[in-house]
């Protein structure tokens, strides 16, 4: 169940400032910047998942390492880009697992 909610939107803007310590002009200059995309009501009231902040708690720390905006944005982007490359990966080295077991072994013939 928690994974089903993990990208729900759960939280307003306000109690996302509030559990983080960080002002809402903060998070709203983090979305403009393309660092998160907080999902919307129909309002259009912003709603944040855990991952948003999750994604939050990581420019902190990013920007507590000295790192800039556009630093935080490069660093997200990779990121990204290295969980993605991860997850092919394994899946590769699953899809060669199961083929060499799928050959006899060597010295035997079928």
């Amino acid at each position: 169940m928690a994974d089903q909610d993990e990208g729900r939107g759960l939280y307003a803007i306000s109690v996302v400032a509030d559990l983080l310590g960080t002002g809402q002009q903060n998070i709203r200059l983090y979305e403009r910047r393309g660092l998160l995309t907080p999902g919307r009501t129909s309002g259009g009231t912003r709603q944040y998942s855990d991952s948003d902040l999750a994604v939050l708690r990581r420019i902190g720390e990013l920007l507590d390492e000295g790192l800039n905006l556009a630093g935080v944005a490069k660093v997200l982007e990779l990121e990204v880009d290295n969980a993605r490359l991860r997850r092919q990966l394994e899946r590769a080295r699953a899809r060669n697992a199961r083929l060499l077991d799928s050959y006899p072994p060597a010295g035997q013939q079928e």
